[in-house]
Parts: structure tokens; C-alpha cells; sequence
């Protein structure tokens, strides 16, 4: 099997690295890549919204299989292009993807599923923003006011302050901007990353991971990307596991076929494990990052053979998932600035050590490693347990130089001691 995989980021690094792990996977390309998919992957540089140039590319390649990892493209309808070119494609359908493109769209099929979820309105109209914002100010039993973009914002467009000017301030430039906002209630508990693989009404769950947004330790300071992420988690029980899948992304797939926009690809539910129970806080149309970093370090099952089930219809023949034991926790090395805007350009030293996926690098004419980008590394390790795992990675990334890099230092901390509760 010939794998295109769509993307520069250290999730499609993590994907490419599974995928050769295949024994029915002979050749894997990427577009467009970055310093650490070179090593293990033909490079093609072309834009990547570009259905018409991603087809191009995978003809050129005679891809078999073609995994598009970011959300932008799928938004954009690339996988539409892709399938109507006759090649099999692990990505939703522009309609679907709008369960990640509009979260307007993906609260009205949320209520339509009976789908537990924070409750919202949305703010299109400077004039209406400050009503808006009584309604949804932190009473009693809440904790903050939470806005967010409606449109992709590359998980930074979501404000989560008990602070009201700042909610007001964050709101009103999205208005300015032209964006409409989204105001929530807020949803208590700790948060929970699930990725399944759906193949119109089929659910193939995966490890439940969770990830660290904000850029400090002891979750502060602006949202990111994300700075961390850490799979199994020790402290979620099973039954909960279970009633996120039948009680939220069954439901959610079954609306969409429904309503005529089968899902097939890679659905991330973003929950909230709230005293009443599992809540969706978000959809993604995608794998995230960096939670896919981790929880394809555990998987045991040949990646490029179920993601080919996916993508052609036949995921529900595919059998019961294999996973290793232990855990796996991913520490990402940010540059200087982030998530501001970032230094580039600087030597990154032990970038290509073992453990280390690459996101946002490039390779210099003289052969230097440099950084391009505002999460630069995701470092990988795993152990028995989320202790030894933590230790690989920190061990791994205290081995790593980059100028004014920085990242966290608590990622799954408090679940590695026991003090996360449900």
C-alpha cells in the first residue's frame, strides 16, 4: 500500500511513523512536510487546500491512500476532490467537516442527537454583545465566561476568563474581525480528548488521551495549540469511557448520516467529565495535536490497514483494537514568543533523537536543523505507567537545545499522582 499523507505538523510525523510500522504499507510521501518527515518520507511541496494539487500529487506518488491530517483542507472539501478523483481518502466531506468548520453547525446537530453539551448563543452583532455576555457572566455555579470563535482559529480562538472585560475584549475583536462569536456556560470537571474512527454509523473508538492548552504550568497564560498530552488516563472510568462513545459520537454520527453528511475519518469529541456526566465541549474533524502523538505510540494495530478500512466502508470488519501496555506522555518544545508570534530561525541541537516528531522545522543548505514555527518538537515517551513516562520524555527533551524554546514542565502531573477525580 502507497500512503499520501497530508500535513507539516508533528501529528502527520506521528502518522507517518505508525504507518511505516505497517507491513502492508511499502511506501509513504508527504505533503509538504517538514526536517523530521524528510528522513522517512518522499517530500512534496504544494498547497495543501488545493484539492486539484493534492490529487496531482497523488497520482505522481500513485497513492493508494491518501490521510489528510489538518483541519483547514478537510474544511475546504479537499477530501471531496480526492474521492472524486477515484483514490481512496481518510478525511470527512466539506459537509461534514463543518462539525469542526462552524460550531454553530455542530451545536444544532449536537442538539438534534440529544447530545449533552454546554449550553450557547451565538453574538453576530456588536450591539447585542454586552446582553449577550449578562446572560452568560459567572454566577454562583459558574466559573467563567467562555468565548470562542466561531470560525477555525487553530485551537486560540477560544477565551475561558472569570474576568469580564477581558471576555468582552476577546469577543469584540472577533466581531471586528468579522467573526461571529460563540458564548457557552461553562462545563466543570476535568477534560477528556476522544478520538474514534467512524465509517458512516461505525465508531471504532480510541485510547481516551487529554492534552494541556494553555502555554504555562498549572494551566496558565493564552490558549495554544497545545503543550502536552498524556494517554491512558489512569483516573477515567470505564463506564464513562463507554458512555462517551454510546451517548455522545454514535449519536453525533448517526445525525450526520442522517442529515445526508456520513462522517468518515477521524472524529475528535473534546468532553468535559462534569458531575452530571460526559459533555461536549467540541468537535474536531481531525486527529489532534498533540493527544495523536500519544495515543499512536500505544496502538498496536497496523495504522495504514484501518485507516484504508475507514476510508473504503469496510472499518466494521476490521476487529477489535490491540494497544501496548503502559503509557505514553508528549511534552512539546516551543520557540521563543509562543503563542505569540514566534522566533524562527534558530539551530535546534538533539532534534533527531529517538522519541522526537518534528513540527515546526526546516533544514538549512548546510544541513542545520532550524526552528520554523511556533511548536517546534513533540517529545514522545513512554514507560509502564505515566511516572516512567514522564521520565522518558523530559529525559529526552532536557537533551534538546533551542534558543528561547520553552514548554511545560507538569504535563500529566496531577494524573500521574493520583489527583485527578471524576
Amino acid at each position: 500500500m502507497r500512503v499520501l499523507v497530508i500535513g507539516s505538523g508533528a501529528r502527520e510525523h506521528a502518522l507517518l511513523l505508525a504507518l511505516g510500522n505497517d507491513p502492508q504499507v511499502d511506501a509513504l510521501a508527504i505533503a509538504a512536510g517538514n526536517a523530521g518527515t524528510a528522513v522517512i518520507a518522499d517530500q512534496h511541496q504544494v498547497d495543501i487546500t488545493s484539492g486539484d494539487d493534492v490529487v496531482a500529487v497523488a497520482r505522481e506518488v500513485r497513492a493508494d491512500l491518501v490521510v489528510i491530517g489538518p483541519e483547514v483542507p478537510l474544511v475546504l472539501g479537499v477530501a471531496d476532490t480526492v474521492r472524486e478523483a477515484g483514490i481512496a481518502c481518510f478525511g470527512p466531506s466539506k459537509a461534514a467537516a463543518q462539525i469542526e468548520g462552524s460550531k454553530a453547525f455542530a451545536k444544532d446537530v449536537m442538539a438534534a442527537a440529544g447530545v449533552r453539551t454546554a449550553s450557547s448563543e451565538i453574538v453576530d452583532n456588536p450591539a447585542r454583545l454586552d446582553a449577550a455576555l449578562d446572560r452568560f457572566g459567572p454566577p454562583a455555579d459558574e466559573a467563567a465566561w467562555v468565548v470562542k470563535d466561531d470560525r477555525l482559529a487553530a485551537g486560540k480562538g477560544v477565551v475561558v476568563t472569570p474576568d469580564r472585560d477581558a471576555a468582552r475584549a476577546h469577543a469584540a475583536g472577533l466581531l471586528e474581525a468579522g467573526h461571529p462569536v460563540l458564548l457557552e456556560s461553562y462545563l466543570d470537571g476535568p477534560e477528556v480528548s476522544l478520538f474514534s474512527l467512524v465509517d458512516g454509523q461505525t465508531v471504532v473508538p480510541l485510547l481516551a488521551a487529554q492534552d494541556f492548552k494553555r502555554v504555562g504550568d498549572g494551566d496558565t497564560g493564552p490558549n495554544t495549540g497545545g503543550m502536552g498530552a498524556y494517554a491512558p488516563l489512569p483516573w477515567l472510568p470505564n463506564h464513562v469511557y463507554q458512555a462517551m462513545v454510546s451517548e455522545i459520537v454514535e449519536p453525533v454520527a448517526a445525525e450526520l448520516v442522517r442529515r445526508g453528511s456520513s462522517f468518515t475519518g477521524l472524529l475528535y469529541a473534546g468532553l468535559a467529565i462534569t458531575s452530571n456526566g460526559p459533555a461536549v465541549i467540541e468537535f474536531n474533524c481531525r486527529f489532534g495535536d498533540p493527544e495523536t502523538q500519544s495515543v499512536l505510540a500505544l496502538l498496536d494495530s497496523p495504522l495504514g490497514q484501518l485507516l484504508y478500512a475507514a476510508a473504503t466502508g469496510d472499518l466494521a470488519s476490521f476487529g477489535e483494537l490491540r494497544w501496548r501496555d503502559g503509557a505514553a506522555v508528549t511534552v512539546v518544545l516551543a520557540a521563543e514568543h509562543y503563542p505569540g508570534r514566534p522566533r524562527v530561525g534558530d539551530v535546534i541541537v538533539g532534534s533527531e533523537a529517538e522519541g522526537v516528531l518534528h513540527a515546526g522545522t526546516a533544514r538549512r543548505d548546510d544541513g542545520a536543523i532550524v526552528s520554523s514555527g511556533g511548536r517546534v518538537l513533540s517529545v514522545v515517551g513512554t514507560g509502564a505507567d505515566l511516572s516512567a513516562a514522564r521520565t522518558a520524555a523530559y529525559d529526552i527533551l532536557n537533551s534538546i537545545r533551542l534558543p528561547g524554546g520553552h514548554f511545560r514542565t507538569d504535563i500529566a502531573l496531577a494524573a500521574a499522582e493520583s489527583k485527578i477525580r471524576v
